[in-house]
């Protein structure tokens, strides 16, 4: 039975195993030569009568192999984890994507995004010196996305004088332009033609695959957030879409999906810094729950989070559970 990491060490500390004997038995596994063990356990005792037969037998062992599901990856083989990670929106055997969502998007981008081509509208506008929204327009579509008491608070101890101070509506800009649904034009910030196409027919349905596309593929997830750059954790984004979908029917602690991304790829813990304040593990959780769960998921609408009352309630001590939006946006085959 595979051991968490927030299980009791086996060997009776009393510790958790990740704090007691994990990494000397991480140091002491070698993949590789478990690989060789089970090869030369195959080949001992035939006689293949050359050295095709021989690296016939070895491609066919290593096809096998790459195709089993593996618990660190929840099911997915490593032949599917490559997949995930290499080709998120060109795997159809294993997942698609809708490029046009079969019921209209319930999401905090959506809202969001749809108050931003209002207030930017037909004529456009101009931007700042250094090229962002206009500081009215990024009060009167955070003051109408907040609605009057959320303002009040947002702006309790400092008002919205640029678009950064909402960094939620300077990141769906930055996405947009990525996306090729606003740019400037003759000094103006404008809708592309693109984008007044589909607003005035599909409208959202067609917008939002885009956005979301655009997000995790193009804009830089770590700009801006103080955290470690780790681009692997927008990479895997899949999988987390992967395991929301596996597990997300119930509510689960937020620290669930964090020690599962970590089991399945502990060798994140070795690109993170060291210092005396922060142990590697919660360096890499804190930047996959910001950006994986919280900036990209919830952003998106894709899991509902169960909130605290308490303001000093960190994220990764609340829970959540997928979306139904989540059904609209992709399937798994």
């Amino acid at each position: 039975m595979k051991i968490g990491r927030n299980d009791p060490c086996p060997c009776g500390s009393g510790k958790k195993y990740k704090q007691c004997c994990l990494q000397a038995d991480q140091q002491s596994f070698n993949p590789a030569g478990e690989i060789n063990q089970e090869l030369q356990q195959l080949l001992e005792g035939r006689e293949l009568e050359s050295l095709e037969a021989v690296q016939a037998e070895v491609s066919s062992f290593m096809e096998v192999r790459n195709h089993a599901p593996l618990s660190e990856f929840h099911g997915l083989s490593s032949a599917q984890m490559q997949q995930v990670l290499d080709r998120p929106f060109d795997a159809p055997e294993l997942v698609r994507f809708n490029e046009v969502l079969p019921v209209e998007p319930d999401a905090p981008v959506v809202r969001l995004f749809k108050l931003l081509a209002e207030g930017i509208g037909e004529q456009g506008v101009k931007p700042t010196a250094k090229g962002n929204l206009p500081r009215a327009l990024c009060r009167e579509v955070v003051h109408a996305y907040l609605g009057e008491e959320g303002y009040a608070e947002e702006i309790r101890y400092g008002g919205i004088n640029k678009e950064e101070d909402f960094f939620e509506l300077h990141r769906l800009r930055l996405v947009a332009e990525l996306a090729g649904l606003l740019h400037t034009y003759r000094g103006k910030f404008i809708l592309s033609r693109e984008c007044k196409t589909l607003l005035a027919g599909p409208g959202m349905v067609a917008i939002y695959p885009r956005l979301l596309r655009t997000f995790v593929s193009k804009y830089n997830w770590a700009y801006a957030d103080r955290q470690e750059e780790l681009p692997f954790i927008q990479r895997s984004f899949l999988f987390t879409l992967y395991l929301l979908w596996r597990y997300g029917d119930e509510q689960r602690p937020v620290r669930f999906y964090e020690e599962a991304y970590i089991d399945a790829f502990p060798a994140l813990l070795n690109e993170v810094s060291t210092n005396s304040y922060f142990e590697p593990e919660e360096k890499v959780t804190r930047c996959y729950s910001l950006r994986t769960l919280s900036r990209f998921a919830e952003w998106f609408g894709l899991v509902e989070v169960e909130k605290s009352a308490d303001p000093l309630v960190m994220f990764s001590d609340l829970s959540l559970c997928r979306s139904r939006m989540l059904e609209q946006v992709l399937r798994w085959v």
